[in-house]
């Protein structure tokens, strides 16, 4: 897919606020309110936009720890890695999951409220788990950085 300058301004600008009216974007990107409301529409259609959201702070509704966490399983047979992604999926406090190559499988990014709520989960998805070999955990102690930008100036494309 190609994407000229108009597009990207417009996806920089929403990837830093996605509540900017198109007016707002409009005036921002050098477009008309209506001509931003065409791409966006493109953009959303074409799946590059594929959701708009608010960002939470979690702290403030009580998730006060970040926890990383890697997972070495025992098999790789496909319905019981399939049954496991299922249970990561449908736990909310794990934000990201990766499957990943290398030393462990899978990558968790998770918020508990505590370290007595982390407890909790990993009795419910380790250690109840007969194909979970081992985990560990990492538990942050500042965040450096945190974001799901995609970089989108022109010179990122190549």
């Amino acid at each position: 897919m190609s994407l000229d300058h108009f597009d990207r301004a417009i996806l920089a600008a929403i990837q830093q606020d996605a509540s900017l009216s198109q007016q707002a974007l409009g005036e921002r990107v050098n477009l008309s309110p209506a001509a931003v409301n065409r791409r966006l529409k493109k953009l959303s259609a074409d799946g590059v936009v594929s959701k708009t959201v608010a960002l939470l702070e979690p702290a403030r509704l009580g998730y006060e720890l970040t926890v990383v966490v890697e997972v070495e399983v025992e098999s790789e047979r496909l319905d019981l890695l399939d049954a496991m992604k299922r249970s990561f999926l449908n736990c909310p406090q794990v934000q990201q999951c990766y499957y990943v190559a290398g030393e462990c499988d899978f990558v968790l990014i998770m918020l508990v409220k505590n370290m007595g709520q982390y407890t909790e989960l990993t009795r419910e998805l380790f250690f109840h788990n007969n194909n979970v070999k081992r985990f560990k955990t990492l538990v942050s102690m500042s965040t450096v950085k945190l974001g799901l930008a995609v970089p989108v100036a022109a010179e990122d494309a190549s």
